[in-house]
């Protein structure tokens, strides 16, 4: 069984950045905040995902911005001149998750924010057979959509950007309902942890048919549908509504990680004892690091 995990790591320019509010507590949009803190902590991000991969004897392989994504960037942005740098790398790493699986049985991708904490191996602990192993199950509730839809009526106030989870939700829900599929679970995945392998990923088929629903995500944003406008503003060609849309509409299985596996470090900074993975959202990784080092983290990785 041959395995491998990778990440990704393209420094896009300044002036290619889509301008997102702050991350919490932070002042400064989060797209300039994430290109300067990547910058800062490249080393220590690069060794931790490297020592993890040499202690349990798995390859590892870090995509940069060499010619080959040049090449695959100058093609989409002649295709779909509408999509930006971001969700372009976004994309970029599924295809290179694609092209891993051409040599490998299974891969496990990580973002480059995803910071292992422990040495406990994610093959030993996950059967790819019986799906793929994503987070899942963090939509919002249909309470809190309903009370933001309120608060955003009442107030006209724009509470989320384009890539929070309510606008995947009501992207997917639209993309599901516009094509007659069930909407009763608009699961919101998050592509920042995968674990797959040949199998599912051709089951998954993600770039079937990709120029019809990136018309189709066309579509969505402009003609007059159902949603309020609040909600249509939201719409995007994010990688994480394909990746909903196509497991949803094809039923496909797949294995929810928790908090364990995927620990979400978003609004406040804080990682559980028991966090193996930490993701973290809103790239505090002077915290991480200094979590790491308090609790002698390297002697587990010896």
């Amino acid at each position: 069984m041959k395995r491998a995990i990778f990440s990704l790591y393209i420094d896009i320019p300044e002036d290619e950045l889509d301008q997102q509010p702050p991350h919490f507590n932070s002042t400064i949009s989060k797209t300039l905040h994430t290109k300067q803190e990547f910058a800062k902590h490249y080393d220590w991000l690069l060794q931790r995902q490297k020592d993890y991969c040499a202690i349990n004897d798995i390859d590892y392989k870090l995509y940069v911005n060499d010619e080959k994504f040049t090449e695959y960037k100058l093609a989409f942005e002649k295709t779909y001149p509408q999509i930006t740098s971001y969700n372009i790398v976004n994309f970029y790493k599924i295809q290179c998750l694609y092209d891993l699986l051409e040599e490998y049985d299974e891969v496990l991708y990580l973002d480059f924010d995803v910071i292992p904490i422990a040495p406990d191996n994610f093959f030993d602990h996950w059967n790819l057979d019986k799906g793929i192993c994503i987070l899942s199950g963090i939509q919002p509730t249909q309470n809190k959509i309903a009370l933001e839809i309120d608060k955003i009526a009442k107030e006209k106030i724009k509470l989320h950007s384009n890539r929070s989870p309510i606008a995947k939700y009501w992207n997917t829900h639209a993309m599901l309902a516009e094509n007659n599929f069930d909407t009763s679970n608009c699961d919101v995945f998050n592509t920042g942890i995968i674990g797959i392998n040949k199998k599912y990923s051709s089951m998954l088929n993600y770039f079937d048919k990709f120029s019809d629903i990136i018309k189709y995500m066309d579509y969505l944003k402009d003609e007059e549908l159902m949603y309020p406008s609040y909600i249509q503003n939201l719409f995007g060609y994010d990688n994480e509504t394909i990746w909903a849309y196509k497991m949803l509409s094809q039923n496909i299985q797949h294995q929810s990680l928790g908090d364990r596996w995927h620990y979400f470090m978003d609004k406040w900074s804080y990682i559980p004892d028991t966090a193996i993975f930490v993701h973290c959202i809103k790239k505090d990784f002077d915290y991480v690091r200094e979590w790491y080092e308090k609790n002698n983290i390297f002697d587990l990785f010896r």
